[in-house]
């Protein structure tokens, strides 16, 4: 059977400007080139906390990432939360980690990418096939990674290009074209609670710093990772926090942030302003492969979850979800997130979805912060090659943070991010029976 063939070790032979890249390529996706508009939208049109938040959620973080590498360093297995909280805490609390991000947190981002690209792509087609491009988007990327590994990373290098291209010519030309315009005042527009508004503000800069979470999945392939692997993280958090803050600025030295926030795709109406229609056009294409290749790295980690859950028998029908095809990729994986993509897809609402994906998943990263607290006071004994820096108030910070962004949507984002909240819990709240049905069945 395809699915009981011995897995083959991965070689250690990442240093760090590899590691780096990784952090940088995985991180930067769609965030930096639409959650603009939302951001605006949650100050009331006012610059200052926009930027507040975008230097709030980079520490945020590179906190975060620092007090994740501890664990990632000390329980280098396969699987990434769903190993670091079943050895902390319960397995049955990893299971849920897992089952959130295969039914919750990954087909959601690569429905909101394809919900993107189909709204992007409307402008020109009209906005009767807004959804149906967002269908054909996520359903050509499922048929693209069914077929093998080789033909979803060529398109992950091709993406990586468009991305920078773009960020790199709004950067340059949005500094020297510019007219300029207020960047830090007013902090928050007229009728707008500071504290709600940064709440807001931080799901939509927490989206596009989604990604450093990978380092879990490069340490065991690192060389040195005890020294390369905090390096890596704050080498690459610190440019992702540096560019960000840059394509920011330029943004608002083009247009002011009470334009930004009427402008679904700022990026593009940044371009149309710098470089005239077709110059535009040209940087919107480069943004839509960037946004359909983070797409494409969503759904490749997401169908790895949803695998090595199905490898410890603790999803339903667990046997084909693990079962590997001739081009040695776990394709019915791949397929049921591509669907579960499709379905949340049919909301056609980019932010709604993002929203919901870093609510779900902040909530477990939260916990394993946490991990690193009771692992030294339960398992001092287990070896830390690596340990996080100022020790425990980094920790304490990250906790704190991620409390924030929970607590924030629960009680200050009003009733539509209560919804959001509400759901994501019960959802993963279903995982519990699922995982004690399956078990019990196994068992028999």
């Amino acid at each position: 059977m395809a699915g009981s063939e011995p897995q083959r070790r991965m070689g250690k032979d990442l240093g760090l400007a590899t590691a780096t890249s990784i952090v940088v390529g995985c991180v930067i996706g769609a965030g930096v080139f639409f959650k603009p508009y939302a951001i605006y939208q949650a100050t009331g049109g006012a610059p200052g906390m926009g930027i507040l938040a975008w230097v709030v959620g980079g520490l945020l973080s590179l906190f975060g990432a620092l007090t994740f590498a501890e664990v990632a360093v000390m329980i280098p297995k396969t699987g990434g939360m769903v190993a670091y909280l079943s050895e902390a805490y319960d397995e049955r609390l990893g299971f849920l980690a897992g089952w959130m991000q295969v039914v919750i947190f990954y087909p959601s981002f690569l429905a909101g990418y394809g919900v993107k690209v189909g709204s992007e792509l409307a402008e020109y087609v009209g906005p009767q096939l807004a959804l149906p491009i967002a269908l054909i988007v996520i359903t050509a990327l499922v048929a693209i990674n069914v077929r093998g590994s080789k033909a979803a990373s060529g398109m992950q290098v091709v993406s990586t290009v468009c991305k920078l291209v773009p960020l790199v010519l709004l950067i340059v030309f949005g500094f020297v074209r510019g007219g300029g315009n207020p960047i830090l005042a007013p902090v928050v527009g007229e009728g707008v609670g500071a504290a709600g508004a940064l709440g807001s503000t931080l799901l939509a800069v927490l989206f596009a710093f989604e990604g450093w979470t990978n380092v879990g999945a490069i340490a065991g392939e690192m060389r040195d990772p005890a020294r390369d692997l905090p390096r890596a993280i704050v080498g690459g958090v610190s440019i992702i926090m540096a560019v960000y803050l840059a394509i920011n600025v330029a943004y608002l030295w083009v247009l002011p942030a009470s334009e930004l926030m009427a402008l679904e795709s700022p990026a593009a109406a940044v371009a149309v302003r710098l470089f005239g229609p077709v110059g535009g056009t040209i940087i919107k294409c480069g943004i839509i492969v960037s946004v359909v290749g983070a797409g494409n790295g969503f759904l490749m980690s997401g169908s790895r979850v949803a695998y090595q859950l199905a490898e410890q028998r603790t999803l339903p029908a667990s046997e084909r979800l693990a079962a590997i095809n001739d081009r040695h990729v776990p394709a019915n994986s791949v397929i049921l997130v591509g669907l579960l993509a499709c379905l949340y897809s049919l909301s056609g609402e980019f932010d709604l979805l993002t929203d919901l994906g870093v609510f779900s998943c902040w909530v477990f990263y939260t916990l394993t912060f946490a991990c690193v607290m009771r692992l030294r006071r339960t398992r001092p004994e287990l070896p830390r090659a690596y340990r996080v820096p100022g020790y425990p108030v980094v920790p304490v910070l990250a906790i704190l943070g991620g409390l924030y962004v929970i607590a924030s949507q629960l009680f200050l984002s009003g009733w539509r991010g209560l919804t959001m909240s509400l759901f994501s819990v019960a959802i993963t709240l279903v995982g519990l029976p699922v995982y004690l049905l399956v078990r019990r069945g196994a068992s028999r």
